[in-house]
Order: C-alpha cells, then structure tokens, then sequence
C-alpha cells in the first residue's frame, strides 16, 4: 500500500468508532522508520469540567494513533493488535484549536511492539508525552 491508500483506509476505518467521535484525522505516514501522525480538534466536545482538553481524550488519540501504527507491521490476514499498557504525562493544557499526535516505533519485537507519542499544539509546544505497549497476538480460525 502508498502511503495515501494507508492514510485513507485508517481514516475509513474510523467510522463508527471513538476515532469518528472524536473526530480524529491520521494525517502522515511514514514506512521508514515506522510513524503515524493524527490530529484531533479541541472543543467542548473534549474538554473537561475545567474547560480544558481531557487528558482522556489525549489518551485516546495516543491510543488510536500507536495502534493504528502497530497495524502497519503486522501480517494483517494472520495478526490482530492489542493495546496492554498506555502511560501518559499531561505536561500543559490546551483549550482549543487542534492538536497533533506523533507516534514513533522504539521497540518492534516478534509478540511487542513499543511507541513513543508526543501530542502537540499548534505552536508545537508538548502537550502530552505517551508511551504505548501493544501486544502483536494471532487471530483465531473462524
């Protein structure tokens, strides 16, 4: 797949889900070496009681953007992704515009891989700094 028939299809398959929700955009793709990048606006819609970007929103795009990135590695007719462990730190608020996920492969083993995503503003100042834990696990015979 081109690296637009990637982007497309992830955005295809939002449909229908938190991603569609949240109204989350996979924007870039990169194959070598391996990184996904997805915006998300920042409205009421996401915001916590205070007025400020959830950071459970932040989570979500985390997720949504390391999982998807594990989805490219993997032999999709035979392997299916699972998140196990998401660790964020919220290191400043936003209360509107768009923010920016990046994430970075910093582990691809055969059963883990580990990413590293930074959410940004758009005054490139980090937002959230994320580590996810996907496991890589067999799909089961229908």
């Amino acid at each position: 797949m081109t690296k637009k028939e990637i982007l497309e299809a992830f955005n295809k398959g939002n449909k229908n889900t938190l991603m569609e929700t949240l109204n989350i955009e996979y924007t870039a793709v990169n194959l070598d070496p391996p990184s996904l990048e997805a915006t998300m606006p920042v409205n009421p819609s996401v915001h916590q009681p205070m007025g400020l970007l959830h950071g459970g929103a932040s989570a979500a795009l985390a997720e949504s953007i390391g999982s998807a990135a594990s989805f490219m590695l993997i032999d999709r007719e035979k392997e299916a992704v699972v998140g196990i462990e998401l660790s964020c730190n919220h290191l400043r608020s936003v209360r509107e515009g768009r923010v920016k996920g990046k994430a970075r492969i910093l582990h691809q083993g055969r059963t883990t891989h580990l990413w590293e995503i930074e959410i940004r503003d758009e005054q490139e100042r980090l937002i959230s700094h994320c580590k996810l834990t996907n496991m890589v696990i067999s799909k089961k015979a229908k």
